[in-house]
């Protein structure tokens, strides 16, 4: 009883918070709701014995991705008026998209069963080894029969990185940037100047004294 109470208010407040992720006018407030419903999703898996999983989320999601976020709405100068105005007018094609996508979750729920031929060990949830602990299993599983998917997935994020990097670090006019190499380069005769200008001159740092 007891558990079932916190898995419905759990629950509950995932789905509020996913609802006000989408209705918040201010960007900042939909972060905000958008770490409440991942708190809350990790407590419904740690509810349900996957504490490993709940560490995961609170960790990756609340504690990287979330504050990532965070920062990026904040100091980004967003012209969000210009966002909503796109928004209004993409939102047939997004009504459609969004009933299309309903439809489909629908008929998944509705229409699954388990097949006919599948093996007898699939019908039943099999239980781990009581010698082991969650992230035991998970790791024995993920570096073991997965391995190829997790470093193939390890190599897809890589490059997105790289990519981000590439895409956000271009040229831009007037702006300084660092010379490593003429830093290296530079000798305590090219980098100290003695000058001795006269009473009420001022000095050039390019032409020398003025």
């Amino acid at each position: 009883m007891v558990q079932a109470l916190v898995f419905w208010l759990l629950a509950s407040v995932v789905v509020a918070s996913a609802v006000m992720v989408i209705v918040a006018r201010n960007p900042v407030h939909s972060v905000l709701w958008l770490i409440l419903a991942f708190f809350n999703a990790a407590g419904l898996m740690i509810s349900m014995g996957a504490e490993f999983l709940g560490m995961i989320l609170v960790i990756v999601y609340v504690g990287a991705v979330a504050v990532l976020f965070l920062f990026v709405v904040m100091m980004l100068d967003i012209d969000f008026e210009k966002l909503r105005g796109g928004f209004v007018r993409n939102l047939p094609l997004a009504l459609l998209v969004g009933l299309v996508i309903a439809a489909e979750l629908v008929l998944v729920a509705t229409a699954w069963q388990m097949g006919p031929l599948a093996p007898a060990a699939l019908a039943a949830p099999v239980a781990a080894a009581p010698s082991l602990t969650n992230t035991q299993a998970i790791g024995t599983i993920l570096y073991t029969d997965y391995l190829y998917a997790f470093q193939a997935a390890g190599l897809i994020l890589l490059v997105a990185m790289i990519g981000a990097i590439v895409l956000t670090h271009r040229t831009r006019a007037g702006v300084k940037r660092q010379s490593v190499r003429a830093q290296q380069d530079r000798t305590p005769e090219s980098a100290v100047s003695l000058a001795r200008p006269p009473v009420g001159a001022g000095v050039d740092t390019e032409e020398g004294v003025r």
